[in-house]
């Protein structure tokens, strides 16, 4: 009885920090990340993770025609250079931001529409025995309609 107990309080310890962090991390898309797609227009969508060095992330989002996006990602700065590719749903990479000095957004006109992935990458540390970082990431969008 006593174990079930423990094993039930660490449970919801667990989740309350969980939702916790989740908070803290559309807190800091909100008001560090969002100002950023500026003069586009944020549609709405937080999409934002608590993410470790190393880890690896995976987001389908859809564009449609004739419209004018930035897709921005967004990171704490403890997390250093995120690398992230735009994709077509081939796996056809139409934009690689190590190719762009790590550029932290794209701007781009969508021909038609379409569903592109965005993959990101989260560094790891060069320095052995140093604790592991974790930190927010958002990937946003902001549209404009093209004239």
């Amino acid at each position: 009885m006593k174990n079930a107990i423990i094993i039930i309080l660490t449970a919801l310890l667990s989740f309350t920090l969980i939702g916790e962090a989740q908070g803290q991390c559309r807190k800091y898309t909100k008001k560090s990340c969002v100002p950023k797609l500026d003069p586009y227009i944020f549609n709405g969508q937080v999409n934002s993770a608590l993410l470790n060095e190393g880890d690896i992330a995976e987001l389908m989002l859809t564009f449609y025609a004739d419209q004018e996006y930035r897709v921005l990602v967004c990171a704490e700065d403890q997390l250093g250079n995120v690398n992230f590719k735009l994709k077509d749903i081939n796996d056809k990479v139409l934009f690689d931001n190590s190719k762009h000095e790590m550029a932290s957004l794209w701007d781009f006109t969508s021909n038609t529409t379409q569903q592109i992935i965005v993959e990101l990458e989260i560094p790891e540390s060069d320095e052995a025995g140093e604790k592991l970082k974790n930190g927010c990431v958002a990937i946003l969008v902001g549209f404009k309609e093209t004239e």
